[in-house]
């Protein structure tokens, strides 16, 4: 088991592990309870009451968080003709088709998206093993797979982010860093349960919203008050 030092035992002490506290005081103690000396991202961890066996109580969609998420996302995307164009106008980072698919096989990952125009997907697919894995497969749900490469550009580099139900029936997602205000981590996270919420499968019985906690990267977690949310 990892030692903690000193500033991490200090830190713990700020936070009672079995209160809940209401956001904005959870995100503040997260805020000072962040002891590393790079920038933490500060994530919120949501356990929903759903049955993540089932196929149709599966929760996974997009969101934009209206102050981002404090990283800057380098963006791919694959595309022929007027959209390569179109993309390179919208601030892609890397923007091509059979070259980088090629680049890709050979192991280079120099990117966080990727997004496919609908007419390259049957070539992309040839990396669905690679980038699978990585979680960086292009999707129509997650907006990934779509002509309008200029609008899906835009929202990414402003902060859209995609979540996923895992096997434990929890949506783990950033939003934000320690260096963020307070007050615009808040709205990050209500815009993150404000997205859920209207995920809810129709199958979704009992309480949906179960547990919210939120913690920065190497520090304590804090529980937040998921009764207001419901």
């Amino acid at each position: 088991m990892a030692k903690h030092g000193k500033k991490y035992a200090e830190s713990v002490k700020l936070i009672d592990r079995d209160a809940t506290y209401e956001s904005l005081e959870a995100i503040e103690l997260v805020k000072k309870a962040a002891t590393a000396k790079f920038d933490e991202t500060v994530e919120a961890a949501v356990r929903l009451g759903v049955d993540p066996r089932k196929q149709d109580q599966a929760v996974r969609g997009v969101v934009v968080l209206p102050h981002g998420t404090g990283k800057t996302q380098r963006v791919l995307v694959f595309a022929k003709g007027d959209k390569l164009k179109e993309a390179e106008a919208a601030g892609a980072d890397y923007v091509g088709d059979a070259d980088l698919i090629a680049k890709i096989q050979q192991g280079w990952f120099e990117f966080d998206v990727c997004v496919a125009t609908p007419d390259m997907m049957s070539e992309v697919g040839k990396l669905g093993r690679i980038l699978g894995g990585k979680g960086l497969m292009p999707n129509p749900k997650a907006g990934t797979v779509t002509n309008d490469v200029a609008k899906a550009i835009a929202e990414i580099k402003a902060g859209k982010i995609e979540y996923r139900l895992d096997k434990a029936g929890q949506i783990h997602a950033p939003i934000g860093k320690v260096s963020f205000d307070s007050q615009k981590l808040d709205e990050n996270l209500k815009a993150l349960i404000d997205a859920l919420s209207r995920a809810k499968p129709a199958s979704s019985k009992g309480i949906y919203l179960k547990n919210i906690s939120i913690s920065s990267t190497m520090g304590p977690g804090a529980r937040v008050n998921a009764s207001v949310y419901r």
